[in-house]
């Protein structure tokens, strides 16, 4: 390539500090090797048969609990023996699973705020299942959870007993009916236990702490802050997207001798005025203070980057490569989860190198051949210097590169350019632009000819090189590039872009 441009960025879109917080690998010693063995032939299956075999006494109990409760009464809290009866023996057996587990003890710091102090608790990071540790030290509180959480056998029924706000991802309607419930239970003197929210939506690795959701700040109440610390190495607890799966980590954690969770409660956090009628704000100094507590960075990817990661997947790309820290993204440039996908769906079409886009594929994808036009315009997009574009820069040159060159003036430009004065781009014409200022061979000019002639008329028109230019908008800044290029030469003596009948010549 020629000398790198040097092109100024906005700080503002720099890549985050944690660039994956999806992601968890193993790091176990030999020791840890010869400990696992160890309690996997001897320890290990009695505390998952103990386990199981309180769950299913417990499931037991949360379905005797229910009996003679209608679907209104599921409407108001419960109160008389089944308050009592939810802490013993529901809540009493929940607690001897997880003391099977090897969670003997919990440690904790702070003070648990009354209802009437907070009536929403908030914890963070949320990382792994083992996280429902925290009901019983809120005495068993409501909490907002999955749809098919209460469908799943022998864990339903308890989820039920603690009548959570259920929240689906599928229903366009349920984030507006889930704020709607959590405002109704919010209200003064409403009876109802505190809601506890895991406000990131999605588990992390725990290296930092990502967007919150609005859920628990749009009532607007005071709300208490809870930090969770997982205190053993090494890692065993951690469920996240791109990682061991959930039967390794449960079978692994009881392979530990002693599993530690540190609860951390914070003091209870009052929204002003602002963060009343801005629960963003709101949300987003909630998380700076357990951020400081735990002593992490923040960052703003969200639970549609995991979607993203999924598609990448299906798409046959690394996990990694469908992260882009989408709140971000969609805050700086308006890009929505539906445009982000068809970007990734674009991005695959592109990328050859395990993940990445190099000027090779991007030439090919474009059938042009590398010159300094296009290395000029693979800088634009090559954001750290690399020599390789990743799905962030891809998006992020498409919003700001592309796209806004993408105008019908460039068009116009860009077809009078190729010989489109006349109304039309014949073969010889594009052949002719392409070979000189791209150094394209006669077959590769021909083909992309072929790929924009789709009535095979032998004439390209104004409508159908828009409709292929749209489709990839890098030929917008392409074409931009080349002309900003060529000025120079026109004046020097060399090729002009047209002469007004689509027709190159040399200055004389």
């Amino acid at each position: 390539m020629t000398e790198k441009v040097q092109i100024p960025r906005q700080e503002s879109l720099m890549g985050p500090e944690i660039q994956n917080p999806f992601v968890h690998r193993f790091e176990f010693t030999v020791w840890d090797y010869i400990r696992i063995a160890f309690m996997s032939v001897t320890i290990a299956p009695i505390r998952i048969m103990l386990a199981f075999s309180i769950l299913a006494l417990d499931w037991l109990a949360a379905k005797v609990g229910f009996i003679g409760r209608t679907e209104e009464d599921a409407l108001t809290p419960m109160t008389g023996w089944r308050s009592k009866y939810l802490q013993f023996p529901v809540g009493f057996l929940f607690r001897c699973i997880f003391f099977c587990m090897g969670f003997h003890w919990t440690i904790t710091k702070g003070k648990p705020a009354l209802t009437s102090e907070a009536q929403i608790v908030v914890a963070a990071p949320h990382s792994t299942l083992f996280d429902n540790l925290l009901f019983p030290a809120l005495k068993y509180p409501s909490v907002v959870a999955k749809t098919n959480t209460g469908s799943i056998p022998f864990v339903g029924p308890l989820v039920n007993f603690l009548q959570p706000v259920y929240v689906s991802r599928k229903d366009p309607n349920s984030r507006l009916n889930t704020i709607k419930e959590i405002k109704r239970r919010c209200q003064p003197n409403s009876g109802w236990p505190q809601i506890v929210i895991f406000p990131e939506g999605t588990c992390t690795n725990r290296s930092c702490l990502i967007s919150f959701k609005g859920g628990a700040f749009y009532p607007g109440v005071p709300v208490q802050p809870i930090a969770m610390r997982y205190l053993n190495k090494p890692d065993t607890f951690t469920w996240t997207w791109d990682g061991p799966g959930a039967f390794s980590l449960l079978w692994l954690t009881m392979c530990n001798f002693d599993n530690k969770l540190e609860l951390e409660f914070l003091p209870v956090y009052k929204p002003s005025q602002a963060e009343i009628d801005d629960p963003k704000l709101f949300a987003n100094n909630v998380r700076a203070v357990i951020a400081n507590a735990l002593n992490l960075p923040v960052t703003d990817h969200t639970y549609e980057d995991c979607r993203l990661m999924e598609q990448a997947r299906a798409k046959g790309l690394p996990l990694v490569a469908g992260i882009v820290e989408f709140q971000k993204i969609l805050n700086k440039l308006g890009l929505k989860l539906e445009t982000l996908q068809e970007q990734l769906d674009r991005f695959a079409e592109i990328a050859q190198s395990e993940g990445y886009v190099t000027i090779d594929d991007l030439a090919k994808y474009l059938n042009v051949s590398v010159s300094p036009a296009l290395e000029e315009m693979f800088a634009l997009y090559d954001r750290d210097g690399t020599n390789k574009i990743d799905f962030r820069e891809y998006v992020i040159g498409c919003s700001l590169v592309a796209e806004t060159a993408n105008g019908e003036e460039t068009l116009e430009l860009a077809f009078r350019m190729f010989g489109g004065d006349k109304g039309y781009i014949t073969s010889e014409d594009l052949t002719r632009i392409l070979g000189s200022s791209f150094e394209m061979k006669k077959e590769e000019c021909e083909t992309l000819f072929k790929l924009v002639d789709k009535d095979e008329s032998g004439q390209i028109t104004f409508d159908g090189f828009r409709e292929y230019a749209k489709k990839k908008p890098e030929y917008a800044q392409l074409f931009m590039t080349y002309q900003k290029q060529a000025a120079p030469q026109q004046t020097n003596g060399g090729h002009s872009i047209g002469n007004g009948n689509g027709m190159s010549k040399k200055s004389e």
